[in-house]
Order: structure tokens, then C-alpha cells, then sequence
């Protein structure tokens, strides 16, 4: 007698959770708002101090009789500027909830970064080579562009602080030498601190 085998039907597959696709679905809203969002992190009172210290590092280098130590004055300040923005960023995006590490922040960390990087090898190569006199213009040039570049990513005013540096930076070739601290003191200094309240008013600190 032939054997009788047992027909194998096949095995459905198990229906789709509801929870797993609404989950899926809020994970793509949600990348899909930040990719949208802008950086907000920008520090407006940490701007503002900044300013305060470039002010005073612009009097203290105009007082300087050699060059060379007004030059050190100014690397000290780059260096307390730089920690204090970055101190004052972090504070306001974990005060706002958004990371240093999200899409916007890297979005406006790789757009600042090249002019920036340029910056500071053009000035360690006028450094080298003896034009000191043509380090502030630069340092405002390439700095206006790293913020004009990043500030895409960002609220508004922000490019146009970057666009305010270029602008007087171009103007301070055109200057005599003697002028290098007071345009110093008007762009990282007076620049700032209005752009900063600017900011910490229309944009939570």
C-alpha cells in the first residue's frame, strides 16, 4: 500500500507588530526633524564674555612696546575664548536638551571647521616668515568665514556676524598698521558682544 504523507502547508509569517511600525515611524520623524532643525547652541552670554575678553586683550596688546608681546596677548585670548565658547556651548545645549553630537552640531562643526583650520595655518605660516602686521586681518577674514560657513546650520544672525568679520576684515588691510588692536577690539570684541545678546535674548541664552 502507498504510503500517505501529510501535506505541509506553509507556515505563514507572523503579521507585523503595530507597536514595531509605530516605533519605525517615530525614529524616522524624528531624524527626520533634527536633519531639519538648526543648531541653537550657539552661545549668545558666552559671546558676550567672549567680547568682554578680546576687549580687554586689545588694551592690554596696545599697551604692549614690543610686537611680539601683543601678539602673545592675543594667543592667550584665542586660547580663553576658544575654551570659553566651547564651555558655553555645552551648557546651553544640555540646558536646551541637544546634543554637541546630533545632526545640526555636526552640520555646523564640519561647516566652520575648513576656514578655521586655513585660518590658523595661514597665521602659523605669517608667523614664520615675519608678516606680523597682516595676522589680524586674517584672523578676522578666515574666523568671519568659518562662522558664515557654520552659521548655515544655525539661527540667522550667526552668518551674519561671520559676514560683519569678513567685511572688517578686508576694511583692516586697507588700514594703517597701527589700527590692528582697535579692529581687533571692534569685530571679536564689539562683534560679539552684540551678536551675543542678540542671540541669548531671541534664542535662550
Amino acid at each position: 500500500m502507498a504510503i500517505l504523507r501529510p501535506i505541509k502547508i506553509n507556515e505563514q509569517r507572523e503579521p507585523e507588530r503595530l507597536s514595531d511600525r509605530a516605533i519605525d515611524n517615530l525614529r524616522f520623524i524624528r531624524e527626520t526633524m533634527e536633519r531639519s532643525t538648526s543648531f541653537t547652541a550657539v552661545p549668545g552670554y558666552g559671546g558676550i564674555l567672549m567680547g568682554a575678553t578680546a576687549v580687554a586683550a586689545a588694551y592690554v596688546a596696545n599697551r604692549q612696546v614690543y610686537l611680539v608681546d601683543a601678539l602673545t596677548v592675543w594667543f592667550v585670548e584665542a586660547v580663553l575664548a576658544f575654551a570659553i565658547g566651547l564651555l558655553a556651548m555645552w551648557q546651553k545645549s544640555k540646558i536646551a536638551g541637544q546634543s554637541l553630537f546630533s545632526t545640526p552640531a555636526r552640520k555646523f562643526a564640519f561647516g566652520s571647521a575648513p576656514p578655521f583650520v586655513a585660518g590658523i595655518a595661514i597665521v602659523l605660516g605669517l608667523w614664520k616668515f615675519g608678516h606680523y602686521y597682516e595676522m589680524a586681518p586674517v584672523c578676522m577674514l578666515t574666523y568671519g568665514a568659518a562662522v558664515a560657513c557654520g552659521g548655515a546650520f544655525s539661527v540667522r544672525v550667526v552668518p551674519v556676524m561671520g559676514w560683519l568679520f569678513m567685511a572688517l576684515g578686508a576694511i583692516a588691510f586697507l588700514l594703517p598698521t597701527n589700527y590692528a588692536n582697535t579692529m581687533m577690539a571692534i569685530t571679536f570684541g564689539g562683534l560679539h558682544i552684540v551678536f551675543g545678546a542678540i542671540i541669548a535674548r531671541r534664542y535662550g541664552g
